[in-house]
């Protein structure tokens, strides 16, 4: 009788291998998302564009992805009309305080086409959850806590360096504009993290730990089987403490046309109207986003079940699809963070 005997590497050969893959799939990963950024922006005659201009009130930040173009041009008109808009209703406010009905639905509809246009923080949050989330309560949770960010964020700095130390607007904008690169530096950091994870459960697919004899997920298996099973995509959500590191990243960066409405307010002597207006913002900031991430949802919540009922080859698709956003998040993150760095837009 023969008896098969089956080589069984060691444990550390093993992490090694998987280091150096996950290493592999992570840069792998960075040159698809890079490549592709690369074409797009080359379709769309971004590269080498001139950076937008600030806004005509002369404090905020340049608002991303507006760089150059008909659309970007139309996104710039569109942001100048609301905040002359804005900046109308609250004059109008020291006459008749109706006009505060006005000035909440104003900034509610501002809201709406901020997030609707080019930016990062629906991005941070949509890439997330395709990578991470499964469930759409905690979808829209992370949808509205960033706007809740985002506003909160703006109304601190508005108060405290208006309000408490009386800067000047071009020193707000440079102190903004830290901030800014700050938030871009998170969002690196949180990509940077989440395609790290995502590669690792990839390699793991490729080199499990222990024993070498090893078979995919669905195969028949006895209750005492000593293989090495290959382990399917991450599909639990990352834990409250990364979806909050998240959620930060996406928020923290101010909207510019809160600051403006803000600042204006403070001038006007209705800061409180301004502190209303910026609030309303974010709701409308928060329902854009919220709607993005549901279809996120549904999108990652559809690929699963293809994937469940098309055998492994799907999950492949799909553990690739989730690298894929980790790395979008991270090579986003550190072109904005240059970007501002450099001068450029952000």
């Amino acid at each position: 009788m023969t008896v098969a005997v089956e080589t069984r590497p060691s444990q550390a050969e093993a992490a090694r291998k998987r280091f150096v893959l996950t290493l592999l799939v992570a840069l792998g990963a960075l040159a698809v998302v890079g490549l592709a950024g690369a074409l797009l922006s080359w379709a769309l005659g971004g590269l080498g564009a001139a950076p937008p201009p600030r806004s005509p009130f002369g404090v905020g930040l340049r608002e991303g992805g507006a760089s150059g173009g008909a659309l970007a041009g139309w996104i710039l008109g569109t942001q100048a009309a609301f905040y002359h808009q804005l900046t109308a209703a609250l004059r109008a406010m020291k006459e008749n305080g109706t006009a505060g009905w006005t000035l909440a639905g104003l900034s509610f509809a501002y809201g709406v086409f901020h997030a609707a246009g080019p930016g990062h923080g629906k991005a941070v949050i949509s890439a997330w959850i395709v990578a991470n989330e499964r469930a759409l309560r905690r979808g829209l949770a992370m949808a509205f806590a960033a706007a809740a960010v985002q506003a909160v964020v703006a109304i601190a700095l508005v108060t405290v360096l208006a309000g408490v130390l009386r800067v000047t607007a071009v020193r707000m904008t440079n102190l903004t504009s830290a901030v800014e690169l700050a938030s871009f530096a998170a969002v690196a950091l949180v990509g940077a993290a989440l395609t790290w994870r995502k590669s690792r459960a990839l390699a793991a697919r490729l080199v499990p730990l222990g024993l070498s004899h090893s078979h995919a997920p669905g195969e028949a298996c006895g209750p005492d089987c000593a293989h090495a099973h290959l382990p399917g995509p991450e599909r639990a959500s990352g834990g409250w403490r990364d979806a909050a590191g998240a959620v930060f990243a996406a928020g923290v960066r101010p909207c510019s046309g809160a600051i403006i409405v803000l600042v204006f307010a403070m001038a006007q002597g209705l800061y409180p109207a301004g502190i209303a207006a910026t609030l309303a913002m974010g709701l409308g900031t928060a329902v854009t986003t919220g709607a993005l991430a549901a279809l996120a949802v549904f999108a990652k919540g559809a690929a699963l079940r293809v994937a469940a009922a098309r055998g492994v080859a799907a999950e492949w698709v799909v553990a690739g699809i989730e690298v894929l956003a980790g790395a979008f998040v991270f090579a986003m993150g550190l072109a904005l963070a240059f970007g501002v760095a450099g001068g450029g837009a952000g």
